[in-house]
């Protein structure tokens, strides 16, 4: 029954554009915010300097670099700092692929050992495929 003659009746529409708006705003806030999970190639374990010693089934392969940034593997000294000679230094102590899966790299650096140097040596010990990465440690007072 229509008591208003010549007025129709209004339909009611709702606008969807805001809703879609603000739906990708979330969207956009929550792809920013979001902090994505990063898996590395190399994985290190960082001894704690009060823990115990723990048991190894092989002898690790320790690798020491000096004060001023020479490597010695196995209290051997190596002929030089390049990346390419560490590389093949380890391959050669290591020996072949399956031994390099299962093998245990300690790495010992002065305090005061160049950044370089030890980041050389991470980078030698990942292109070879030593996912055993130890950094040794001295315990605290």
């Amino acid at each position: 029954m229509n008591l208003r003659p010549g007025h129709k009746e209004e339909t009611v529409e709702v606008n969807l554009t805001p809703l879609i708006d603000v739906v990708f705003l979330l969207l956009i806030f929550f792809m920013v915010s979001t902090t994505f999970d990063r898996h590395a190639t190399l994985k290190i374990s960082l001894p704690e300097s009060s823990a115990k010693k723990t048991q190894q089934q092989n002898e690790p392969v320790v690798l020491s670099i000096d004060a001023t940034g020479n490597y010695f593997l196995n209290d051997r000294q190596i002929v030089n700092q390049s990346l390419e000679t560490l590389k093949q230094a380890l391959k050669k102590t290591i020996g072949d692929e399956a031994a390099i899966r299962s093998a245990a790299l300690v790495l010992r650096a002065d305090a005061n050992t160049p950044h370089q140097s030890v980041v050389r040596a991470m980078d030698a010990a990942s292109q070879l495929g030593l996912t055993k990465l130890s950094i040794a440690t001295v315990e605290g007072q």
